[in-house]
C-alpha cells in the first residue's frame, strides 16, 4: 500500500472511532509515515502510528489491522502535549505537528499548535532544546543503570539510552525519529551531511565492533520462537504490550529480516535485543517456565553485544558517556546547517 493511502485509512479509522467514542478531542499521525511521500510504498512490516488526543488519560489501544493497514493507536492528553513552546522543545512531539499530520481537530487546538510548530520547527533555538533534552535522557539513563534485577530489565536500561545516540543526528537533521530503523536512518543522515566517517564509531557503541550477518540471522530465528511463545501466553499489560502480539509479528520478524537482507544486520541487533528483552519481561510474569527454557538464546544475543554482565554494561555505558560530548558537538554542526 502507498503511504498516502495508508494515511487516508488512518484518518477514516479516526473518524469512525471519534463518532462512537466520547472525549476524543483530536488525532494526529506520528512516526516514520510522516516523512514518506504519498506514493512511497509502505512495507508490510511497517505500522502507522496514530496519537488520539483526549482530555483524560486512557489505556493504549495498541496494534491492530484495519482497512488493510497495521495501525498503532496511542492516547495523549493536552497536558502531555503542553504549550506550543513545550511541543517545539520536545523531540517526541515536535515532528508530529511539523507537517500535515493532523487527522482530526474538532476543537481547533491542534491547528493552533501546528501553525506555531510548523513555522518555528527548524529554528536553531528549538532544535538545540530538543537535542539538549535527548542528551539529558541518554545521560540520566546510563548514569543510573541498575546493577541488580532480571537480565531483561538491566539490558533494556542500557540498550535504549545507548541507542539514542543514533536519534541525535535525526533530531539535528530535522528527520522524524524512529525506533526499529533508527541506526539505518542515522547512517543516511550522517552521509547526507558529509559525516559518514563518524557512523562506525557510534554503531560500535551498540555492538562492540560487529556481529556477523549469519549470527544476527541466528538470533532473529531464536527471537521468532521466543516471540511466538510470549505472544501466545501474554496476559499482563505492559507499556509495550502492543509490540508482543500475533498481529505485530511482521513488524518484529519480517522487519528484522528485511534489515538483515539489506546489509544492515549490525543495525538490526538493536531491534532484536530490544524485542527479546520485552518478550522476557512478559515471560517472567506470565510463563516463568518458558522464560527459563528460552533464556539461553536471549543471553547469547546479549553476549554478542558484549554486555552480558553488569560490569560490561557499566563499562560500555561509560564509553557512551565519554563519547557523548564530542558526538553532540558533531550533530550540532548538522543543526547549524
Amino acid at each position: 500500500m502507498r503511504a498516502g493511502a495508508a494515511r487516508a485509512v488512518a484518518a477514516a479509522w479516526v473518524r469512525r472511532y471519534a463518532a462512537r467514542t466520547p472525549g476524543v478531542e483530536g488525532a494526529l499521525l506520528s512516526g516514520s509515515v510522516l516523512g514518506m511521500a504519498a506514493d512511497a510504498v509502505l512495507p508490510p512490516w511497517s505500522d502507522v502510528d496514530v496519537l488520539v488526543v483526549r482530555a483524560e488519560p486512557a489505556e493504549k489501544l495498541g496494534k491492530f489491522r484495519w482497512g488493510g493497514v497495521l495501525l498503532e493507536v496511542s492516547f495523549v492528553t493536552w497536558e502531555e502535549l503542553g504549550s506550543a513552546e513545550d511541543v517545539l522543545g520536545s523531540w517526541v512531539f515536535a515532528g508530529c505537528l511539523r507537517g500535515d499530520g493532523v487527522l482530526a481537530d474538532p476543537t481547533g487546538r491542534l491547528a493552533g499548535l501546528r501553525a506555531r510548530v510548523s513555522a518555528e520547527f527548524a529554528d536553531r533555538v528549538w532544535v538545540r532544546r530538543r537535542l539538549a533534552g535527548l542528551r539529558a535522557r541518554v545521560e540520566a539513563g546510563l548514569r543510573g543503570l541498575p546493577v541488580s534485577g532480571p537480565l531483561h530489565e538491566q539490558v533494556t536500561a542500557w540498550l535504549f539510552p545507548t541507542s539514542l545516540t543514533a536519534v541525535l543526528p535525526l533530531v539535528a537533521g530535522l528527520v522524524e525519529p524512529t525506533v526499529r530503523r533508527r541506526y539505518v536512518v542515522a547512517r543516511e543522515v550522517l552521509a547526507a551531511y558529509g559525516m559518514a566517517d563518524r557512523y562506525a564509531e557510534m554503531l560500535g557503541l551498540l555492538d562492540g565492533g560487529g556481529v556477523s550477518a549469519g549470527r544476527v540471522a541466528e538470533h532473529l530465528a531464536g527471537l521468532a520462537r521466543t516471540f511466538d511463545v510470549a505472544a501466545g501466553v501474554a496476559r499482563t499489560r505492559f507499556a509495550f504490550s502492543a509490540d508482543i502480539t500475533a498481529v505485530a509479528r511482521p513488524v518484529v520478524v519480517d522487519g528484522g529480516a528485511a534489515l538483515v537482507a539489506s546489509g544492515s544486520h549490525r543495525e538490526a541487533m538493536f531491534w532484536v535485543v530490544a524485542t527479546y528483552a520485552r518478550c522476557h519481561a512478559v515471560l517472567a510474569v506470565d510463563a516463568p517456565g518458558w522464560g527459563v527454557e528460552l533464556a539461553p538464546s536471549f543471553e547469547a544475543a546479549v553476549a554478542d553485544l558484549g554486555v552480558l554482565s553488569a560490569a560490561e554494561r557499566r563499562r560500555r555505558a561509560d564509553e557512551v558517556l565519554a563519547f557523548l560530548p564530542g558526538w553532540c558537538a558533531a550533530v550540532e554542526r548538522i543543526a547549524a546547517r
